[in-house]
């Protein structure tokens, strides 16, 4: 079947919304880290005080922390953050005491990345699209 690039055509699926599921060992800890040291912007709280869901603003899609895994049950889980400059979000992570798992880097396809990780172990990939770079979407003035 022929895909013409418009979702839901020719019988694909139609996708509405989207949101990426995290579902971590220690929930408390991993909503503080995304809400408090990140500084993501709260989208909705659902459930009991205390044990409820949040899900958060990640550009223009959607991180719900919800749930629980067992502990050792490792988190396949990789977050790719864009943001425009990755280094100084290094400092001001720095300020909250979170150290890189690997410091930036200008990668060999182009892109400006740097690793970090939340309290569940989960990657965090922060990256920063160079203005002359193919993929770079956002056109504003920096």
């Amino acid at each position: 079947m022929a895909r013409t690039g418009r979702t839901g055509e020719d019988g694909g699926m139609d996708i509405l919304s989207s949101r990426i599921l995290l579902r971590p060992v220690d929930l408390v800890a991993t909503r503080e880290f995304y809400r408090d040291v990140l500084g993501l912007a709260v989208a909705r709280e659902f459930g009991p005080e205390g044990s409820g869901g949040v899900v958060f603003f990640l550009g223009s899609g959607q991180l719900e922390i919800s749930g629980s895994r067992a502990p050792g049950t490792p988190s396949t889980l990789m977050l790719w953050l864009q943001v425009r400059d990755v280094r100084a979000e290094l400092v001001r992570l720095a300020g909250s005491g979170l150290a890189p798992k690997r410091e930036a880097r200008t990668e060999p396809w182009g892109l400006v990345e740097a690793w970090i990780e939340d309290p569940d172990g989960t990657r965090i990939v922060l990256v920063q699209v160079p203005e002359d770079h193919p993929i770079r979407r956002d056109q504003r003035d920096l």
